[in-house]
């Protein structure tokens, strides 16, 4: 066929297209009707039902179960309840106190002081069946006898570990010759030299001597830049570092001495003491 007026060549086109897809759709239905031949001549397959969400009615919102609560010990119940009643007992009596209101609330104080007493007597006894939980067997003793013991091995101790730190550590002995304190306080260091083999350099502030410490070394000006401003003074020094720590003033006893040198020459004693001086360059005479 010879198409002589163009502009109809697209329109021409269009419809057979459309001839030819209504020939494949007319084979297609005939390939489906002797294939599906098994369902019959009155075969009908209905439509799959549609899921209708039906709206709840006016007034009615979906209600969510809140979660069950863990339940509690009714001891804990209880003992609030206790708390509660002598607390609102408390205040009643004390903005009426009426007889009454006074009787009534002393009379629920005594049952809260006698459970009380109850359960530090089973607590008690709790502790002498368990040694881990009996206080009087952590660190220092009560007992007298316990006590005495306690101090003897402790002093032996301390005795010890104090003659290990002699060998790098002295005591500076800060006095002055007119200090009736310092003369005090100089036997007992001269025999905690001997019994702990620990130095003592006595340093006179004034220039004076005494006694006990013949050997005694002027101030060179260690005194002024250790801030000394009361005597006697007693500092553990360690020479070899310039690690300086003050251990008391004034008058002090040998199981004073023992006990506060032990604290202070522990490793934590720097966070302890923040007066502690470091870094300070000794006298060359110093050991």
């Amino acid at each position: 066929m010879i198409i002589r007026n163009r502009s109809a060549l697209p329109l021409l086109l269009t419809f057979a297209v459309l001839l030819g897809n209504q020939s494949a759709t007319a084979q297609d239905a005939a390939s489906r009707y002797w294939a599906d031949s098994w369902r019959g001549w009155h075969f009908y397959e209905a439509p799959v039902p549609e899921e209708i969400e039906h709206p709840l009615p006016p007034g009615k919102a979906t209600t969510t179960v809140p979660p069950a609560q863990p339940s509690r010990a009714p001891e804990l119940l209880e003992f609030e309840r206790l708390q509660k009643a002598l607390e609102e007992t408390r205040n009643i009596a004390i903005m009426r106190p009426s007889e009454a209101n006074v009787r009534r609330y002393m009379e629920l104080e005594s049952q809260v002081v006698a459970r009380a007493s109850y359960f530090a007597d089973v607590a008690q006894r709790v502790a002498w069946a368990t040694p881990q939980l009996d206080p009087t067997l952590q660190g220092r003793p009560v007992n007298a006898k316990a006590l005495e013991v306690f101090d003897q091995a402790e002093l032996v101790d301390r005795s010890r570990a104090i003659t290990d730190l002699g060998k790098d550590h002295v005591l500076f002995f800060f006095y002055r010759s007119d200090c009736p304190y310092c003369h005090a306080l100089a036997p007992t260091l001269a025999a905690f030299q001997a019994r702990h083999s620990i130095q003592v350099v006595a340093i006179s502030v004034d220039g004076g001597q005494l006694p006990v410490f013949p050997n005694a070394r002027p101030d060179n000006g260690i005194a002024t830049a250790l801030k000394v401003s009361q005597v006697p003074a007693v500092y553990l020094a360690q020479p070899f570092t310039g690690k300086i720590s003050p251990i008391g003033f004034g008058v002090l006893s040998e199981s004073q001495l023992l006990e506060r040198i032990a604290v202070v020459s522990t490793p934590q004693a720097e966070a302890m003491l923040p007066t502690t001086t470091q870094g300070l360059a000794l006298p060359p005479e110093v050991p």
